[in-house]
């Protein structure tokens, strides 16, 4: 009973400080001081510039925006900290220096409330670089409360839902999306040293192929037809180098109406690229290039600390055939496997579940997934998958069975795959009909036949290599972020009543 008079008196006290706040509004409307009316201020330098040049500006006047975030008043002198995008700064606000109606005006400011504040740049006694300010005004009043600040915005599912206020709390989860978009910015820089051209292609599609996932459903009404939400980039990309656009990518997101967990979002960022006359080999050389080159730029250094592993991205990656890291990690080989019935019974007597419909190829995948992919933190490339999982990738010539592809994995996780793309229009035809049996046996992430990208084999494609990666991941990875919503800005949420 306690309990719950502790929580009614708390809501009634959060609403009279509500209602406090938008009387001040009010007040302020009735004397001609809306804030909502101020459409511009003029802003010379951020509290990162102020204190990183700090020897430089100290005596200068400067002019900051931001948000309030601390406010200590003493009679006649006052001090705040205002908050913008690269950090903080103290400011003093003094009677005397800003006028007796601005600094009664400035006494009245809330928690959250966004200013604008001109002055001089000097230190303190105690020695924090400040502001003594000449001017300080409202320029947009905040109606809400913000979270405490010493604790922060600590409820994950608010954090998540709420991304603002969240940002403006937490300074380490503002700087994990301002180093996301440096993440993008390189990645373009490397790709354009390499002479790609960033292109774009369609959301919304008849035919969501490219990978092996379930899409999205929606109807455009002008059209009367029923159409998918995309679930790759990859057939229209190849659609590109068929019209002799040699190096294309695209960085965009793609849909897949499956689970929610720490590594996977319905709706996320790839990337994929397709280079005109390489190989799975030359896709190899890219990734570890990239994948080095990001790391410096984006971390400083070559070897990354993630959770509990220190990961090193400067020394040649691990390459495994996938045979050989099951063989590893299992003590399987499948190379000793006759065919689907045996590659079955081995499965039973390890205690991998499989489906009826799988084949030997199919249970190597499962016997990869459950005795391997945890063990592979350090990054390494496991190369030459079974076709039966790999619909889109050529064949490898010198192996019946098998498919020249790569996935590249790093603490555990897929960060990308890849392949020598097929680009044999027959054996396309072949192998979307073997999708299609899938689909039909209950497989409802199968590929179905797409007629207009066999037609564009047809006209012809050159040998090409392909690979899409997960941007997500891949930020998580260079941002020590445990789970994928920490570097989503809105990430899928169930809605509340």
């Amino acid at each position: 009973m306690a309990e719950q008079n502790n929580k009614n008196n708390n809501v009634q006290d959060l609403n009279q400080l509500l209602k406090v706040r938008r009387e001040k509004l009010a007040n302020l409307q009735a004397e001609g001081k809306d804030p909502f009316q101020i459409t511009k201020y003029d802003v010379t330098h951020h509290s990162m510039d102020i204190k990183n040049n700090f020897d430089e500006l100290e005596g200068t006047e400067v002019s900051i925006a931001g948000r309030m975030m601390s406010k200590r008043v003493m009679g006649k002198a006052s001090f705040c900290n205002i908050q913008d995008l690269p950090g903080n700064i103290q400011c003093y606000v003094a009677r005397d220096s800003v006028g007796e109606e601005p600094y009664a005006a400035f006494k009245k400011m809330d928690i959250g409330d966004i200013v604008g504040l001109k002055g001089k740049v000097f230190r303190t006694k105690a020695g924090e670089m400040s502001i003594h300010a000449d001017e300080i005004i409202l320029l947009s009043k905040s109606l809400q409360i913000l979270p405490e600040k010493y604790h922060g915005l600590t409820n994950t599912d608010l954090r998540y839902r709420q991304r603002y206020t969240d940002l403006i709390m937490n300074a380490d989860v503002k700087e994990t999306f301002i180093k996301r978009s440096k993440i993008i910015k390189e990645i373009r820089n490397f790709l354009d040293g390499r002479d790609f051209m960033e292109v774009e292609t369609p959301m919304l599609v008849s035919n969501a192929g490219g990978a092996a996932a379930r899409p999205f459903n929606t109807h455009y009404n002008a059209l009367d037809e029923d159409v998918k939400l995309r679930i790759s980039l990859e057939l229209y990309l190849k659609r590109l180098i068929v019209g002799g656009l040699e190096r294309v990518y695209e960085i965009g997101r793609v849909f897949r109406n499956e689970g929610v967990d720490t590594r996977h979002n319905p709706e996320f960022t790839l990337m994929e690229l397709y280079q005109a006359y390489t190989d799975y080999y030359g896709m190899m050389e890219l990734t570890e290039s990239m994948f080095r080159y990001l790391a410096e730029k984006v971390c400083g250094t070559t070897t990354i600390t993630y959770g509990e592993h220190e990961i090193d991205l400067g020394k040649p990656f691990e390459r495994l055939t996938m045979i050989e890291a099951v063989k590893k990690y299992s003590g399987v080989d499948f190379d000793e496997i006759a065919d689907t019935e045996a590659a079955k019974k081995i499965a039973d007597e390890k205690g991998v579940h499989y489906e009826k419909r799988h084949t030997k190829g199919d249970i190597l995948n499962l016997f990869f997934e459950e005795f391997v992919e945890d063990n592979l933190i350090q990054p390494v490339f496991i190369m030459d998958h079974p076709i039966e999982i790999s619909p889109l990738t050529k064949k490898k010539p010198d192996k019946e069975g098998y498919v020249e592809r790569f996935e590249l994995f790093i603490n555990g996780w897929e960060m990308c795959n890849a392949y020598s793309e097929l680009n044999d229009p027959i054996d396309q035809r072949e192998r979307f009909a073997e999708q299609e049996k899938q689909f039909a046996q209950g497989n409802d992430e199968a590929n179905h036949t797409d007629e207009d990208f066999l037609n564009a084999l047809e006209i012809g494609m050159p040998p090409t290599g392909g690979i899409g990666y997960g941007i997500d991941r891949l930020v998580m990875l260079l941002t020590n972020s445990p789970a994928i919503r920490d570097v989503l800005l809105f990430p899928t949420m169930k809605t509340r009543d």
